[in-house]
């Protein structure tokens, strides 16, 4: 199934991943506010029940996702820790 970036559910899921993570770049070190996107954790491709959870999603800048590229499933842990302690728990 492709994206449908116009799609009202996954313009829902977006906007409170912007929120939730403040429109700030979430990698470690650095917090950048422009051209934020936002990251599925476990790609969208490979994890269709968690596409809309938004404990699934990250803000990262266009640099830092782009520099992750290719090796997502190296940072899932991190970011899934990231969301963790945003939501008050441990992973």
């Amino acid at each position: 199934m492709r994206r449908n970036y116009q799609d009202p559910t996954y313009k829902t899921w977006r906007s409170k991943v912007y929120r939730r993570d403040k429109f700030k770049c979430q990698m470690p070190g650095c917090k950048s506010k422009y051209q934020i996107q936002a990251h599925h954790i476990k790609k969208w491709s490979e994890a269709s029940t968690l596409r809309y959870d938004v404990n699934n999603g990250i803000t990262l800048c266009r640099n830092c996702h782009d520099s992750i590229n290719g090796m997502e499933s190296h940072y899932e842990v991190l970011f899934n820790d990231i969301v963790s302690a945003k939501n008050g728990k441990l992973h």
